[in-house]
């Protein structure tokens, strides 16, 4: 599989109710290419990780329609390619980093002499080389972060799961394992990253859904969510003020975008730079000193926060599945 017109996951109407009439998931719909970075993300309790649990049959949903690498999600045999890196994992800590990607290598079916090839490349791709066979009960958790990604990869997957790849991960680290990311991207993999650092996936991900209260709030990329949100910001010296006023109230509004001033700075409701021109021009020509120029759109934290709030209330709404309902 590769390239972005193949579909990795083409989810429909995943539901899982628990006993006790708990929604964990109510109706989620949900597609992720070949060749790109998907961001799962949503508060705690939102049904992340039981849908992830759903993709690796850990769990039997209650209704679910789709594909995942083009067979019916729940086809065992389809899991050969895909790669999983668990939230909560836990390596036997007498194993060597290396026996441990043997161990899961040998488990995915993956040939002795490929396995002893791969073990090497994988540890030197997650910069654990000088530790591979070092006991894993000696790791820190940022070094046991990486053998688990490096594990995940043993099978050479078409899809991989990353469950929280960065948690205790130093910065170095998390660079690293973004470059990782991005590298298999390149190489065509689907990589579905579930994570609640959304500056990390901000960073990597091409497309992104939120998943509140087991529904999906939003998806598509962060572009795409923030079209109508986006704008250019001027921001001019304070002392400029009044000839800011004074210009925008004497400037002929015709062919202008909308503008308001807020403080020391102007905002303009349009991405079009050239429709930013006239106005740039204006403050120049009235000696109005300009600090700065900038395409401005709502950061991801901004378009979690707006799904997890509750639009009547102006609440946060409150962690966990729902009750009652679909």
């Amino acid at each position: 599989m590769s390239g972005t017109g193949t579909l990795a996951l083409d989810l429909r109407d995943v539901a899982k109710t628990y006993k006790g009439k708990v929604h964990a998931l109510r109706g989620v719909d949900m597609r992720v290419h070949g060749g790109e970075v998907f961001g799962l993300l949503g508060p705690n309790g939102a049904g992340k990780s039981t849908l992830v649990k759903i993709l690796m049959t850990v769990i039997r949903p209650t209704r679910c329609e789709g594909t995942l690498l083009g067979s019916p999600v729940g086809e065992k045999a389809t899991l050969a390619r895909v790669g999983y890196l668990p939230e909560h994992h836990k390596f036997p800590g007498y194993l060597t980093g290396a026996q441990v990607l043997d161990f899961y290598g040998a488990m995915a079916g993956v040939a002795r002499g490929t396995r002893k090839r791969r073990i090497g490349e994988l540890l030197d791709l997650v910069g654990m080389s000088d530790w591979g066979k070092k006991r894993v009960g000696g790791y820190s958790k940022g070094m046991r972060q990486r053998v688990g990604v490096a594990q995940a990869l043993m099978n050479d997957p078409d899809l991989v799961l990353l469950d929280e790849p960065t948690d205790g991960v130093d910065p170095v680290g998390r660079r690293d394992i973004r470059d990782i990311v991005v590298r298999m991207k390149d190489r065509g993999k689907a990589v579905f990253i579930n994570s609640h650092l959304l500056s990390e996936l901000e960073q990597v991900c091409d497309r992104v859904a939120i998943l509140v209260q087991g529904m999906v709030a939003q998806q598509g990329t962060i572009d795409e969510l923030t079209k109508d949100q986006q704008r250019y910001e001027i921001e001019f010296a304070s002392e400029d003020g009044a000839r800011v006023a004074q210009m925008l109230d004497e400037m002929d509004a015709n062919g202008l975008p909308d503008s308001r001033v807020e403080g020391s700075r102007i905002r303009l409701s349009t991405v079009d730079a050239v429709a930013v021109q006239p106005m740039i021009d204006g403050l120049r020509a009235r000696g109005v000193t300009i600090r700065s120029i900038r395409a401005m759109r709502p950061s991801l934290e901004d378009l979690f926060m707006v799904a997890v709030t509750d639009r009547e209330t102006g609440r946060t709404l409150a962690p966990g599945a729902a009750k009652g309902g679909r």
